[in-house]
């Protein structure tokens, strides 16, 4: 799993709608809120949906190297299989996303909520086989004292994550519609830079960043010896816009969710589902080889 992250070529989908974010991702798979009334049952709708589409001969092309996933749907089943092991026999490598949400806006960042049982539930993935995690983070302004204080908790949180020998995807996300995006590009690398330091020898973290305004900006990032992947997340842009951003960004790849899901719908066939979930994949692929 680590040569494939490190050397694979292809992306990271993203798969990791969680509680607050599942209600508009079925809504953009066509099911409307009217068809759950609990969140048993709405959980179980986006699992039938995950469930499709890693069971897609598209997304088992070769093209997909990872996929990020909710921590329910890492804990459930596919085809009878454990979701991890199903991945795996996919050649995707399992990461989970661990954090709990966003603390209210200050000093311009959210900073991610506490993570009390965060040892406990690294336990469990690692036992399922899960290679790694990925935690978020939002940046909305250039705020330096802001920023610092993203990048620490996250290297703090990173730090946890590897002595659970896993590999962390450290994501302090820049809002793509900030009006200091590229003042916050840049106070960010500076703050990664430092932070890499504290690194233990002989590991390295991941990072999941938005697509810089400057292109090329975080090439220090790609090149960094405690850096395995560097991967961009869409951040609300449509997948044409966002695949040719990213291509412009040598050594980063993607780590999509909404780009590689938009056009999935419950009403397709298998035969329309499959080909449309290929066609985004194709894009994907070409713009993190390119």
């Amino acid at each position: 799993m680590l040569r494939k992250i490190e050397h694979g070529q292809g992306f990271i989908a993203a798969l990791d709608q969680s509680g607050g974010s599942t209600p508009k991702a079925l809504k953009g798979y066509g099911v409307d809120e009217s068809a759950w009334s609990t969140d048993e049952e709405m959980f179980g709708l986006i699992h039938k949906m995950r469930s499709r589409i890693i069971t897609s001969p598209a997304f088992g092309s070769g093209k997909v190297i990872g996929a990020i996933l909710f921590e329910r749907t890492m804990d459930g089943t596919v085809n009878g299989k454990p979701t991890p092991q199903a991945l795996i026999d996919q050649g995707v490598v399992p990461f989970i996303k661990i954090d709990k949400g966003l603390e209210d806006e200050a000093n311009g960042v959210q900073l991610m909520k506490p993570m009390p049982e965060l040892d406990a539930l690294l336990s469990r993935a690692r036992g399922l086989g899960v290679f790694g995690t990925k935690e978020r983070s939002v940046i909305n302004l250039a705020n330096a004292a802001g920023i610092a204080a993203v990048v620490a908790q996250q290297f703090d949180v990173a730090r946890q994550v590897l002595a659970h020998d896993m590999v962390p995807i450290i994501e302090p996300e820049v809002n793509i519609k900030s009006p200091e995006r590229d003042a916050s590009d840049r106070i960010l690398l500076a703050e990664i830079l430092k932070n890499l330091d504290g690194v233990p020898e002989g590991r390295r973290v991941m990072l999941k960043l938005s697509i810089p305004a400057e292109a090329g900006l975080f090439q220090p990032l790609v090149n960094h010896p405690k850096v395995l992947r560097v991967v961009a997340l869409s951040g609300g842009f449509s997948r044409a816009e966002a695949c040719q951003q990213l291509a412009r960004n040598p050594g980063m790849i993607a780590s999509f969710s909404r780009a590689l899901l938009s056009d999935l719908r419950a009403s397709q066939t298998d035969e329309e589902f499959n080909h449309t979930l290929g066609t985004a994949i194709d894009e994907i692929y070409l713009a993190s080889v390119a």
